[in-house]
This record gives C-alpha cells, sequence and structure tokens, in this order.
C-alpha cells in the first residue's frame, strides 16, 4: 500500500484512537450492565439492564469493533510502522481481529440471550471483564510500544541500511 499522506495518515489516526478508546468506554459500560443484571435481585432492573445491553450490542459493539479494525489496518499498511514489522502492531493486530470476532459472534448472541430472559448469567460479566483487559493492555503497548521488530522488520531494516551504503570504488 502507498504510503498515507500527513493530513490523510493524521485523520485516521484520530479516528482510530477515538473508535478504540469508545470500543473499551462501549466495553466497560456493558461491565457494569452485566454485574447490574448478575447481581440484583429485582427482576425489573435485571431486565432493564439487559435491555440496555441489548440496544448497545445492537447498535454499535460491530460498527465500533469493525472501524476500530479496519482504521487500525489501514493506519498499519499506510505507515512507516507497516503490519508485520513491529511485534507490538502484529500483536495489537491479532488481539483486536480475535476481540471483533468475539464480540460479533459471542458477545451479541449471549447478550440477544439475556435480553429475551430479562436476567444475565456470569458469562455477560466474565466476557466484557476479559475485553476490558484486552483493550487496556492493546491501549498499553500503543502508547508504550514494547519488544523490537519482528524477523520481518529486521531484514526490512537491514535491506535499507544496505542500500543506504555507499558503494565502494574498488
Amino acid at each position: 500500500m502507498k504510503p498515507l499522506k500527513r493530513p490523510v495518515r493524521r485523520s485516521i489516526l484520530v479516528a482510530h484512537v477515538a473508535v478504540s478508546v469508545s470500543w473499551l468506554g462501549l466495553t466497560v459500560g456493558l461491565l457494569a450492565l452485566g454485574l447490574t443484571a448478575f447481581l440484583t435481585e429485582d427482576a425489573t432492573t435485571a431486565q432493564a439492564a439487559t435491555r440496555a445491553m441489548k440496544i448497545f450490542g445492537d447498535w454499535l459493539v460491530v460498527p465500533v469493533a469493525l472501524v476500530s479494525l479496519l482504521s487500525g489496518l489501514v493506519l498499519a499498511l499506510g505507515t512507516p510502522w507497516g503490519l508485520a514489522r513491529h511485534r507490538w502492531v502484529w500483536t495489537k493486530f491479532w488481539l483486536t481481529l480475535i476481540t471483533a470476532g468475539l464480540s460479533v459472534f459471542s458477545l451479541r448472541p449471549g447478550i440477544d440471550e439475556a435480553a429475551a430472559r430479562g436476567a444475565a448469567d456470569i458469562d455477560l460479566v466474565i466476557a466484557p471483564s476479559v475485553a476490558t483487559a484486552t483493550y487496556l493492555f492493546i491501549t498499553a503497548i500503543s502508547v508504550l510500544k514494547p519488544w523490537g521488530p519482528t524477523r520481518r522488520g529486521r531484514r526490512l531494516r537491514q535491506a535499507r541500511e544496505r542500500a543506504r551504503q555507499p558503494v565502494g570504488l574498488g
């Protein structure tokens, strides 16, 4: 992919950070609602919490997960960071892909089932808890950029360095 021009890259970066932070906030909200539905003795409160979870699940979970995944992919492919050049980017990509898949194929059906029953089981506490921890970890590695380059990243760096060296006059 051709490198993104600075204004485009910055716009996509802002969108990516905003939607990723929204995904974290959405998950914390789902955790609060799941805990409420699971722990309350009041059936009306449990019903209200699961119905609110369903609204979040129906309207926000899938679009937020997909926009986070796609904007991150565009940034990885359109910037020098690359997708497979640095371990932290590669880790972020796979964790985002896995959590987006789980959000679509596991979390949403679980929310739909709980909303139909009007009560939540422990799964709707565990899933958002694990997701929240994962998104916090992804955020941390985005900021800290730990670990070194991947094997591919080292090869590309070495090739660039060899290309920069002056050719000997033999």
